[in-house]
């Protein structure tokens, strides 16, 4: 017998009455939270830089993911690599959300939110950790970076760790730019990198 995610049964019913299906999904996911069976919750949200799907486990925020990465080909990917128990609850997610409106209104310049770094490992997890040293409003080289982690001829694998990062924008990798000026990669598009460093007074 094969294992259906809850977000597949709901994607079987009828679809003619979207407000009541909607209502459905989310006592589902009540009660999937309520019984211990919801593993990763999920949300979509539209931002300054594109709808952004936001991801979430017990131990904290594991994935935001923009539109350009295939938001249906994340969800399966943390089915995957997390738990099949994945389900769209939006109310788990309202202090990311919440922070993140904050954020792109300008009225926060960091965030206080507990991260799950579960989807990042070894010297790409020690790159991400020090991004969040990168201040509002500042930036930094690659090369830079690789010094703080502690590999200063890692400029290629701190690259890497950037244009992998599973938490864009809370995790600052666009912060990071080439020693010349030139913006460099961004997971999310050269135009997103520009409007955020835009918003926060660094370009």
């Amino acid at each position: 017998m094969s294992e259906h995610t809850p977000d597949e049964v709901l994607s079987s019913l009828p679809s003619d009455d979207p407000p009541a299906l909607a209502r459905l999904r989310d006592r589902l996911a009540e009660a999937s939270d309520l019984a211990d069976v919801l593993d990763v919750a999920y949300r979509t949200l539209d931002t300054p830089v594109g709808r952004l799907l936001v991801a979430s486990t017990g131990d904290g925020l594991v994935r935001v993911a923009y539109a350009r990465e295939g938001h249906d080909a994340v969800l399966q990917a943390l089915a995957d690599r997390i738990s099949p128990r994945v389900l769209r609850a939006p109310r788990r997610l309202d202090p990311v959300a919440r922070q993140l409106e904050e954020y792109f209104t300008g009225r926060r310049t960091s965030f206080d939110l507990a991260l799950d770094y579960r989807l990042a490992s070894g010297f790409r997890r020690d790159v991400l950790q020090h991004l969040r040293e990168i201040a509002y409003g500042h930036t930094g080289s690659y090369a830079q970076v690789a010094v703080a982690a502690g590999r200063p001829r890692a400029v290629r694998a701190v690259g890497s760790a950037c244009a992998r990062n599973p938490l864009p924008v809370v995790v600052p990798c666009h912060r990071v730019i080439r020693s010349d000026g030139a913006l460099g990669e961004y997971v999310g598009g050269p135009d997103a990198k520009r409007t955020l460093l835009v918003l926060e007074g660094a370009a």
